[in-house]
């Protein structure tokens, strides 16, 4: 794992070295992990996309939280091809106001399972919006440099498809936890950054401290579910379009030879 230190941006991470099936390990420079890329400065930009190589942005932020956050400096690079999969529910007026977007989703998490509403919460991105979990793996596949995938803190939304990712590619289940616990690392930092949001605040400050920590039973509970319901990632994948083709793709992308 190689963290990459930007001005504005403070959850940033190439996935490169992860140690992958048969003594392989994961490429540098073709997968990347973020949190809000919002306030990039000029030099942030320079470094993903100059010196880092991303090519693709997979934004999985709701239709509400783009709106209101609004177009990011890497938007207006013509270089970099943005995907937005938003892995939220998105029907009628909670698509225009992302604080409600917000507090719907915690509400249908807390319906699910009140007592494990973390969980909740990651299933539901599977249950929810299976369409853009699979564009979100095909969109990396496809990238003709780096893919770079991010929500608001890069923790959960983007936890799950780069588990998933990772599990395509043949990284070890410990190695995928590790990789989604790293982000505690920086929680205070991602922290204060999405306070400093009035798109954000609310939803962070009504939620106790503990709930924000990346916990790898979390992780190790959404993936053991997995093998219980589908045989494990790639049979959901499997079942919801990503077939062997995708998978090999995204394998060759991500795997060294």
């Amino acid at each position: 794992m190689r963290w990459i230190e930007l001005e504005n941006a403070v959850n940033v991470r190439d996935l490169g070295g992860l140690p992958a099936e048969a003594g392989k390990r994961l490429r540098t420079g073709q997968l990347v992990r973020s949190d809000n890329l919002q306030d990039l400065s000029p030099a942030d930009v320079t470094r993903l996309v100059d010196e880092i190589g991303v090519t693709t942005v997979v934004d999985l932020r709701s239709t509400g939280e783009v709106r209101s956050e609004g177009p990011g400096p890497l938007k207006a690079l013509s270089s970099v091809e943005h995907r937005h999969l938003s892995l939220l529910p998105e029907f009628g007026e909670m698509t225009d106001v992302a604080k409600d977007a917000l507090a719907l989703n915690r509400e249908r998490a807390l319906q699910r399972d009140p007592k494990n509403v973390a969980d909740a919460f990651y299933f539901g991105y599977l249950e929810d919006r299976p369409d853009s979990v699979v564009e979100a793996l095909r969109a990396i596949a496809t990238a003709p440099g780096a893919a770079l995938v991010h929500c608001a803190a890069g923790k959960d939304r983007t936890g799950v498809v780069i588990a998933l990712a990772l599990s395509v590619a043949g990284v070890p289940r410990e190695e995928i936890v590790a990789d989604y616990e790293a982000t505690g690392e920086r929680i205070e930092l991602i922290l204060d950054r999405l306070r400093a949001s009035p798109t954000y605040a609310r939803d962070i400050d009504n939620v106790p401290a503990h709930e924000h920590d990346p916990r790898p039973e979390i992780m190790r509970r959404l993936l053991a579910r997995l093998d219980e319901d589908y045989g494990g990632p790639l049979g959901w994948l499997a079942a919801h379009g990503f077939d062997k083709v995708d998978a090999e793709k995204l394998r060759n992308k991500l795997v060294e030879e």
